[in-house]
């Protein structure tokens, strides 16, 4: 089942938030998790996250959502769709708003648990493409 998102939707999403944690961070400069979160860089405050490393983006890097300290709006989710489960819980707890998975990620069952505590979830779609077409 695809779920489809308004315009107005995408726009409340993005007016809404101040703090996005990027889950997945690559260090390799060639992979698009990396451009994306530059690119939110300059609109927000972006926490990037990935076990293998300490350091990304010139900040510290946290092993895992459940250990960002302080508010995450938005988790933006760079895993395989059957790694997303993995970032559920911490996102319930941390009280994230919205949990945004990349083109080419979705998890239903995920999707339904967060769904269920309240968070607004977002699947395969590219938030700098939505975020961008929202700019021009």
């Amino acid at each position: 089942m695809v779920v489809s998102i308004t315009e107005g939707e995408i726009r409340n999403i993005f007016n809404n938030v101040k703090r996005v944690a990027v889950v997945g961070l690559s260090d390799k400069p060639w992979m698009p998790s990396v451009s994306i979160s530059w690119y939110f860089d300059e609109i927000y405050d972006v926490v990037p996250v990935n076990p293998k490393h300490v350091e990304l983006m010139d900040r510290p890097c946290y092993p895992s959502l459940a250990d960002v300290p302080g508010q995450v709006d938005m988790a933006v989710i760079f895993q395989r769709s059957e790694e997303v489960p993995r970032h559920v819980d911490a996102a319930i707890a941390k009280g994230v708003r919205y949990f945004w998975m990349q083109s080419g990620i979705r998890n239903r069952a995920a999707r339904d648990r967060l769904e269920a505590a309240g968070l607004f979830v977002v699947e395969d779609r590219c938030s700098k493409v939505d975020h961008m077409m929202l700019s021009r």
